[in-house]
């Protein structure tokens, strides 16, 4: 039986989710002046470093099992995917500057214009690709209930998934030993959010960038 959804100090569900849009809309609207010319910036470095397009366009499940195009700044070279999407330590289709965009998780600012469209909300489960979505079971469809954010649970805990996977089978040690626990760590998530869990998570991820774009993090800092 899934357990009761608790919302901390929000009174009902309703008030939670206008709450929650509004904070999204608030610190996405009033950081632009920050985070704008350093997607610029990015896109520049994005464009000169390797052949092909700057953004990554990737499908995933969204909220109600409804596919959309997630953005991402392109780190991989052109036709990666063809692959696997499941990157491995080391992954030679990284591209030089790719490997910073993703251990600083700067690839992911592009995803902020889909917090302003409401496809997504800076916290929230990690979207996934068709495979590993309809691989959910009936209870981990729970995760579809909401919308797909930007950070979760799961996010910090496997922010060094590639180094986790390590080389010779990426994908199998996904699907054996780390999605199970990240679909436990989105149902956690749904069945605890509230602004004070949203506020939490958004200030362990803001400092784990900070540490990563700095070059300090830690061989432990998503923990």
């Amino acid at each position: 039986m899934t357990a009761p959804l608790t919302l901390g100090g929000d009174h009902t569900r309703a008030g939670y989710a206008v709450a929650k849009r509004a904070l999204d809309l608030v610190l996405v609207l009033g950081t632009l002046p920050l985070w704008l010319p350093v997607c610029m910036t990015l896109a520049l470095l994005v464009a000169v470093s390797s052949r092909g397009p700057v953004l990554y366009r990737g499908v995933r499940t969204g909220r109600g099992g409804v596919p959309f195009r997630m953005w991402k700044f392109r780190t991989m070279v052109v036709g990666a995917e063809r692959a696997g999407t499941t990157t491995r330590q080391d992954d030679a289709r990284i591209t030089r500057v790719g490997h910073w965009l993703r251990r600083s998780k700067l690839d992911e600012l592009p995803q902020l214009v889909h917090v302003l469209t409401g496809t997504m909300s800076l916290v929230g489960p990690r979207p996934e690709v068709a495979e590993h979505a309809d691989a959910y079971s009936a209870e981990e469809r729970r995760i579809l209930s909401v919308r797909p954010g930007i950070t979760d649970y799961a996010s910090l805990r496997f922010a060094d998934l590639a180094r986790e996977l390590g080389t010779d089978d990426p994908h199998g040690e996904y699907v054996r030993r780390v999605r199970a626990e990240k679909n436990r760590l989105r149902l956690q998530y749904v069945h605890e959010r509230s602004l004070a869990v949203d506020v939490a998570i958004l200030a362990r991820t803001a400092w784990l960038v900070v540490r990563r774009v700095l070059g300090v993090a830690g061989a432990g800092a998503g923990a």
